[in-house]
């Protein structure tokens, strides 16, 4: 199992809820949760034990935030494209798809993962410059992967169009 497949088991991310999370704005606000779960953490030093109250906020925006807001009114935003190629993803065990966005994309969220164990080990040693190395190298993984969900959705999307002799949602 995959990080996308814990969290989507672990968030409840239902069909509803995924069509929801491909609204723009909730893919571009979810942009902030590691920098902001990377301030809670460090918080640590100013608040102690207290901390634990925005380590909880960002958990409950992390929950919250594919659920605020409605579906898109069409599928052209680059967002909502990598959002539902994200899905793709996540279902490739069920329905394959092309070998080079799953070298890719198991490339990039290896990074994603290096990126996240030097944030891990920067907020530990409380040292901003890993902690700065590791969210630019974790949210960079993750945009680039989410651009090549973009193009996965792209190809799925024209796969389906041409099987289908329909246009694909």
């Amino acid at each position: 199992m995959d990080i996308g497949q814990f969290a989507e088991r672990h968030l409840g991310m239902d069909d509803k809820t995924w069509i929801k999370h491909s609204n723009p704005w909730s893919g571009w606000t979810r942009m902030t949760i590691l920098p902001l779960f990377s301030l809670a953490i460090w918080s640590r030093v100013w608040l102690g034990w207290d901390a634990l109250w925005p380590i909880a906020a960002v958990v409950l925006w992390t929950w919250l935030n594919p659920r605020l807001f409605r579906p898109p009114t069409h599928n052209d935003a680059w967002m909502t494209k990598g959002v539902l190629g994200e899905r793709v993803w996540l279902a490739k065990t069920a329905t394959p798809i092309p070998a080079h966005h799953v070298k890719m994309g198991r490339l990039l969220n290896w990074g994603a993962g290096v990126g996240l164990a030097i944030l891990i080990y920067g907020l530990w040693q409380l040292d901003l410059g890993l902690v700065l190395t590791g969210l630019v190298a974790t949210m960079g993984a993750k945009l680039w992967f989410l651009d090549r969900m973009v193009w996965l959705f792209a190809d799925t999307s024209a796969n389906r169009t041409e099987s289908t002799g329909s246009p694909a949602s």
